[in-house]
């Protein structure tokens, strides 16, 4: 059995979320508001050109849709107190690593600075019954042995985004020891290479492949032999909104993995599986440049979401991924987009 997030749970339950803008906020947007939550947005604007928010029509649905900066620290404050949420998902973030090479003290000041100007934002605040903390897979240090990485595992982070949410996670437990009487229960969620329809973000492999194949251009592939445990949006956003139902109940570990059952796959396994599901081979070349340090082999164990949660995916690797391939198909094609999400979160999250 499947375990799906609990209705009665969300219907009519304040939910702030930060990063609705992002790929995974659109997503969460449209899902919280299909379960009956009121749903606050908070975040900067979407990322120009094609994006899930827009594409989705994610704006209408929501009870208010705010503009603001997590550096801000004065009026994120203030806008959660006039929001009064009971639960808030925080997923805003400078989630490109690429970026966060050549902007590492604005990643940092995003993704460190940001989050603890939340964490002091929630401080007292009446009502509040959860908040979830979305970092990455990429917090912990990474020796290179291939193993899969568990929650106890030390946490690192050889480059600036990584080193910036592996410093969040320790920003939450620091705030969680020293002010826990004023916070509510906190969690952290560990999840990443997450595919879905509507990321257009750069430097991610199914955007540039997206942009390749509507170039009519070979795929260029940093590192096609690299693994990655790429998982859909909609297994990765129901694990989440599993976590912070236990969270407000008391009952949940601090910090939870969620990575595929089926393991990492690796990057060029990628693209011969979306060839595949579309009928349409994709052609890749290695890019000759000096791409950016990145570990070869990077994957999850999720034991203890299964454990504690009850969490498992239900799509596998290759399902995914023809399921990633047929939401673009469809909005190549000019479909209601937001209809074919709505229908993917019935079939793949709430049946």
């Amino acid at each position: 059995m499947l375990v799906i997030p609990a209705a009665d749970f969300w219907r009519d339950r304040r939910v702030l979320v930060t990063g609705h803008t992002g790929f995974k906020g659109a997503w969460l947007t449209l899902l919280l508001r299909r379960l009956g939550a009121s749903v606050t947005g908070l975040a900067l604007a979407p990322e120009p050109g094609p994006n899930a928010f827009e594409l989705l029509r994610a704006a209408p649905l929501l009870a208010a849709d705010h503009r603001a900066d997590l550096r801000d620290g004065a009026t994120l404050r203030a806008l959660l107190r006039a929001a009064r949420p009971e639960i808030v998902l925080h997923l805003a973030a400078q989630a490109f690593v690429g970026r966060g090479h050549r902007e590492p003290a604005a990643t940092f000041a995003v993704n460190l600075t940001g989050t603890i100007h939340l964490l002091e934002a929630l401080r007292d605040l009446p009502g509040l019954a959860a908040a979830l903390v979305v970092t990455s897979d990429k917090v912990y240090r990474n020796d290179g042995s291939g193993r899969a990485f568990r929650e106890a595992d030390p946490l690192g982070g050889a480059d600036p985004y990584s080193a910036s949410k592996a410093a969040a996670e320790i920003a939450v437990a620091a705030w969680r020891a020293s002010f826990g009487a004023a916070l509510p229960p906190i969690a952290t969620a560990r999840a990443g290479n997450v595919i879905g329809g509507g990321d257009f973000g750069a430097e991610r492999l199914v955007p540039d492949l997206v942009r390749a194949r509507q170039a009519g251009a070979a795929l260029r592939l940093r590192r096609p032999e690299a693994t990655r445990p790429f998982q859909h949006v909609l297994d990765v956003l129901r694990g989440y909104l599993l976590l912070a139902e236990r969270v407000a109940t008391g009952d949940a570990p601090m910090a939870v993995n969620f990575g595929p059952e089926d393991g990492e796959v690796r990057v060029r396994d990628l693209i011969g599986i979306w060839g595949e599901a579309t009928g349409a081979p994709v052609p890749w070349e290695q890019d000759r440049g000096s791409p950016m340090p990145e570990a070869p082999r990077l994957g999850l164990d999720s034991r203890l979401a299964a454990a504690a949660l009850g969490w498992r995916p239900r799509l596998a690797t290759p399902a995914a991924i023809a399921e990633t391939a047929r939401w673009y198909a469809a909005w190549a094609a000019g479909d209601d987009l937001q209809a074919q999400a709505f229908g993917a979160i019935d079939r793949l999250v709430l049946a």
